[in-house]
């Protein structure tokens, strides 16, 4: 064990994630018709599974195989983070997207390895978050393209987050068996729509919508989230982070149910609500359990972490009424704001977990810890 203080080896294993949300960002840069600092053949196209696969995919992979507690699951953040990265190298598109279908196939191994030790709905919602990813990776192998698997990223990172979400809630009164047992059955709908979508347009795309919206319904039926709304510091952060990824996902499932697959600035409205809107938020509301666990760095809460969640959530708002109202401007002043709430999070970040956990007032030293978030 590493000592306390110490950074983890497992630090490593980020490093090809890490690179991968910095080409994201610049990939980015260049499709909002900015100047990147950064200049690779085919960054552009290669935005969202950097991002989806390469940096988030990674993120999770590696919390897995901490929690599986077996050396060969390290295999998978490695894979899906070399994976991706090995797209932007003069070798056959074959050689990443093969790497990253690995990836996935280890991360579903892990949560087998999990599944024996603990078979719970939770793990079983999350294992069917990996066999999305894993089913997205093998449509994208198979030759089709990004728009077409945006389903299947979609609902790898939905599912993974449902789930832990679900994981964290279980202490609640209202996560009853019949709340169960409907996660898993929308779990089941929502994976069946990774191939559906793509083959079946016409029908895929609306009930992949009406899924989701239901899975939001769900979520929010046991999320202690809405009860913390009003509780201090990290709770209340937590929650409203949240709280605002759960209005995006609304957003997503209400266009695809609207209209069925996406196209123009649709398109562009429901990828940036799921994966910058839901999935960015959230990630910004678990970094202080991810990093402890994963790493062994604490990340102790401070209030100007609330600074780039706003930015993301007003920039995102910005950017898809620019795409609407057709209004170029406003679509690269919101996506610009996106990239500065990241990057400033990853900054306040490393800021906060350098200074440590602030110094209690004498008042808190008796408080009552809050409910788990």
């Amino acid at each position: 064990m590493s000592r306390p203080g110490r950074v983890s080896p497992r630090l490593l294993f980020l490093v090809p994630g890490g690179a991968a949300l910095l080409l994201g960002l610049a990939a980015a840069l260049e499709l909002l018709g900015l100047d990147s600092p950064l200049r690779v053949d085919r960054l552009g196209e290669l935005h969202a599974p950097l991002l989806v696969f390469g940096f988030v995919g990674t993120l999770i992979a590696l919390e897995r195989a901490v929690a599986a507690r077996r050396w060969w699951g390290y295999g998978a953040p490695s894979a899906l983070g070399l994976g991706s990265l090995s797209l932007l190298l003069p070798v056959p598109d074959a050689v990443g997207r093969s790497t990253v279908a690995v990836g996935f196939a280890l991360l579903v191994a892990l949560y087998t390895v999990i599944w024996q030790r603990q078979p719970a709905t939770a793990t079983a919602v999350q294992t069917l978050g990996a066999v999305s990813g894993l089913a997205a990776a093998i449509l994208w192998l198979g030759g089709l393209g990004v728009p077409e698997i945006l389903p299947g990223m979609s609902v790898f990172l939905i599912l993974t987050i449902s789930g832990e979400r679900l994981e964290l809630g279980r202490i609640s009164p209202t996560v009853t068996k019949r709340v169960e047992a409907a996660g898993t059955a929308l779990a089941i709908t929502l994976t069946a729509c990774v191939v559906a979508a793509p083959t079946l347009p016409v029908v895929g795309y609306p009930v992949l919508g009406a899924a989701l919206l239901l899975l939001v319904a769900w979520a929010v039926r046991f999320d202690v989230a809405t009860r913390l709304v009003r509780a201090a510091a990290q709770p209340r952060y937590m929650a409203w982070c949240l709280l605002a990824g759960y209005v995006w996902l609304v957003v997503a499932g209400a266009i695809w149910l609207a209209v069925g697959e996406p196209q123009g600035w649709m398109y562009d409205a429901v990828v940036h609500a799921v994966f910058l809107g839901f999935v960015m938020s959230m990630i910004m509301a678990h970094a202080p359990h991810i990093l402890p666990a994963v790493l062994r760095i604490t990340l102790p809460y401070r209030p100007f972490l609330y600074l780039p969640v706003v930015l993301l959530h007003v920039a995102l708002a910005v950017r898809v009424a620019g795409d609407a109202r057709e209004m170029l401007d406003l679509v690269r002043w919101g996506g610009l704001g996106n990239l500065v709430a990241l990057l400033l999070f990853v900054v306040l970040a490393v800021a906060t977990a350098v200074l440590g956990p602030p110094a209690r007032r004498p008042e808190e030293a008796d408080a009552r810890p809050g409910l788990p978030t």
